[in-house]
């Protein structure tokens, strides 16, 4: 058994087929368009939501005699009109390591706009359990030592099981593997250690980001998507800008200017 804690890793994000966009944009009449954005995500998002007025420069729709030049300023219209619907389009790939399954199941409860992929304990066998303890337990040092106590106690059960299985032995058949694995993950404890592979678009992301981070929501949860909306309010400022951060009860609370856009 081993203590860990809950990381957060961008692995993926949404990118723009240049050509693609190239051909576009002369197919419209407006081969000299740019954005200055600085991610592909926010990019896409311009490109999105100008095909909808056809506002890509003035007088190219008749009706459009203005436009907003900057992709700061144009997504910061789409947020406050709440033109939700185009900030779906990009999605941002992340890993979830060392959470629990108390997490994983709290975060499948979220299902539009994500894609998912879990590590399998039918598979995966477990010999070493990671733990990570929520504050109230360790501010309590006797709680402390029955929680490593039952972990301990938990993994060795593993061991012993698959010893008693020969698992390991030369020329078990991996079914044979896979079905012992599954069977014995029932003794498994909830807040054993695992990983989640989570891609969301950003209109999900900025509403799993405010609900996550409430003080109401639970603390693992909380402590995830705190280090979640670090890195996108880095990254993808112009999407997420409007967001402040709050402290309660140690832990960021991340509020939007423009809700449930």
């Amino acid at each position: 058994m081993h203590q860990v804690e809950p990381k957060v890793f961008l692995v993926g994000e949404t990118r723009i087929i240049k050509q693609g966009l190239t051909d576009y944009l002369e197919h419209i009449g407006v081969p000299e368009w740019r954005s200055d954005a600085s991610t592909d995500a926010e990019r896409l998002i311009e490109v999105m939501g100008r095909l909808c007025y056809r506002s890509f420069k003035p007088g190219l729709n008749p009706n459009v005699k203005k436009i907003r030049e900057h992709n700061k300023d144009y997504l910061a219209n789409i947020l406050k009109v709440k033109h939700g619907s185009v900030i779906e389009h990009p999605v941002i790939n992340f890993i979830f390591a060392d959470v629990s399954r108390v997490f994983t199941h709290e975060l499948v409860r979220h299902r539009p706009g994500v894609a998912i992929s879990q590590e399998s304990l039918r598979f995966v066998r477990l010999d070493d359990l990671g733990q990570w303890l929520p504050l109230a337990i360790r501010e309590d040092t006797h709680a402390v030592e029955i929680f490593v106590k039952t972990f301990e106690k938990l993994e060795r059960l593993q061991l012993e099981l698959a010893e008693h299985f020969q698992l390991d032995r030369p020329g078990v058949p991996f079914h044979k593997k896979k079905t012992i694995t599954s069977a014995m993950r029932r003794i498994a404890p909830i807040g054993l250690a695992t990983t989640i592979g989570w891609s969301a678009n950003i209109r999900t992301i900025r509403w799993i980001l405010e609900m996550r981070t409430h003080p109401s929501a639970e603390e693992e949860i909380r402590f995830v998507f705190g280090k979640v909306g670090e890195i996108v309010l880095e990254r993808y400022s112009h999407l997420f800008g409007d967001f402040t951060v709050e402290i309660a009860d140690g832990l960021p609370h991340y509020k939007p200017a423009h809700r449930k856009v």
